[in-house]
C-alpha cells in the first residue's frame, strides 16, 4: 500500500511539475507575442495615418485645380470703396462742367454780338446747352471787291483819315449793279458798298449769252466800247469792266476801255452801257413790226 502510495504522489508531483513547466511555457510564449502584436498595430496604424495625409494632400490639389479653374473663367471685379467712388464721380461732373463752359465760349464767339448770352448765367442743375448747329442758306447774290483805297479828307485842324471801297454785286441771271462807299474800317466800309450796290441794281437784256448789239458807256472821263461775241470767245475783258460783265451773266463778249484808268470810271461806264441795252423785242414792238421782219 504504501508502494501505491508513492507511486500516486510520483506521478501527481510529475503532473504537476508537467503543469507547471507548460505553465512557464506559455507565460514565456505570451510576453513573447504580445510586443509583436504592439508592433503590428503600431504599424498599422501609422499606415492609417500615412493614408490620411495622403488623401488630405489628393483633396487639397484638387481644390486648388478648381479654384484656379474659377478664378480664369470669372475674374473678380476690383473692389472700390465708397470714397473713392465719390472722388471718381466729382472729377468726372468737373470735366463735364468744363466741357460745358468750353462749348458755350465758342458758341458766344462764333454768334454775332446781338444773339450773344448775357454772361455769367448758367442752366439750372449744370447740365449740357444743346448747340444746333444751322446752316447759313447760299445767298444767289455774289460780291466782288474791285477796289480798296485810302482817301484822306480835310478838315478843321487836321486830316481826316477814310477808307472807301467799290464792290459789284450780282446774281449771274441779267442783274447787275455797283456800290461805292467809304468809312473809317475797311470792313464797314464793304458792308456799306454793298448795301448801296444792292440799292442800284439793273437788268441787263442777255441773249444768248452776250449782248444784243455793239454799244459804248460813259462814265466821267472814261468810256467802256462793247460788242457782241461768238460762242466760245468768253469775257475779253480786264478789271473792273469784267467783274460787272460776269456778274450780270454775260459769257461771250468783247470789250474795250477807253479814256479813264480809274476803276470807278470803268465800272460806272460799264454800268452805262448795259443799262442802254435795248432788247429785240422792244425795238421790234417801236418799228410796229414783228421780230422776223426785223431780222429779214
Amino acid at each position: 500500500m504504501e508502494e501505491k502510495e508513492t507511486n500516486e504522489q510520483i506521478e501527481e508531483t510529475k503532473v504537476s511539475e508537467e503543469i507547471t513547466a507548460e505553465t512557464t511555457e506559455a507565460a514565456a510564449e505570451k510576453p513573447a507575442k504580445a510586443p509583436k502584436a504592439k508592433k503590428e498595430e503600431a504599424v498599422e496604424e501609422v499606415t492609417k495615418a500615412e493614408a490620411k495625409e495622403v488623401a488630405a494632400d489628393v483633396a487639397k490639389e484638387v481644390l486648388t485645380d478648381n479654384e484656379a479653374a474659377m478664378a480664369e473663367a470669372v475674374v473678380p471685379s476690383p473692389q472700390v470703396s465708397s470714397s473713392e467712388a465719390e472722388v471718381a464721380s466729382a472729377e468726372i461732373e468737373a470735366e463735364e462742367i468744363a466741357e460745358a463752359a468750353d462749348t458755350e465760349e465758342e458758341v458766344e464767339a462764333a454768334a454775332p454780338r446781338g444773339e450773344r448770352s448775357p454772361r455769367g448765367r448758367k442752366e439750372r442743375g449744370g447740365k449740357k446747352r444743346k448747340v444746333e448747329t444751322t446752316e447759313a442758306p447760299v445767298s444767289e447774290w455774289k460780291e466782288v471787291v474791285v477796289q480798296i483805297r485810302r482817301v484822306t479828307k480835310v478838315v478843321k485842324g487836321g486830316k481826316k483819315l477814310s477808307f472807301r471801297a467799290i464792290v459789284v454785286v450780282g446774281n449771274q441771271k441779267g442783274q447787275v449793279g455797283v456800290g461805292c462807299a467809304k468809312a473809317a474800317e475797311v470792313i464797314i466800309a464793304i458792308q456799306k458798298a454793298v448795301a448801296d450796290g444792292r440799292k442800284n441794281l439793273i437788268n441787263v437784256p442777255v441773249f444768248k449769252t452776250t449782248i444784243p448789239h455793239p454799244i459804248t458807256g460813259r462814265s466821267g472821263a472814261g468810256s467802256v466800247m462793247l460788242r457782241p461775241a461768238s460762242q466760245g470767245t468768253g469775257v475779253i475783258a480786264g478789271g473792273a469792266v469784267r467783274a460787272v460783265l460776269e456778274l450780270a451773266g454775260i459769257e461771250n463778249i468783247l470789250s474795250k476801255s477807253l479814256g479813264s484808268k480809274s476803276p470807278l470810271n470803268a465800272a460806272g461806264a460799264t454800268i452805262n452801257a448795259l443799262k442802254s441795252l435795248k432788247p429785240f423785242k422792244t425795238v421790234a414792238k417801236k418799228r410796229g413790226i414783228t421780230l422776223t421782219q426785223m431780222f429779214n
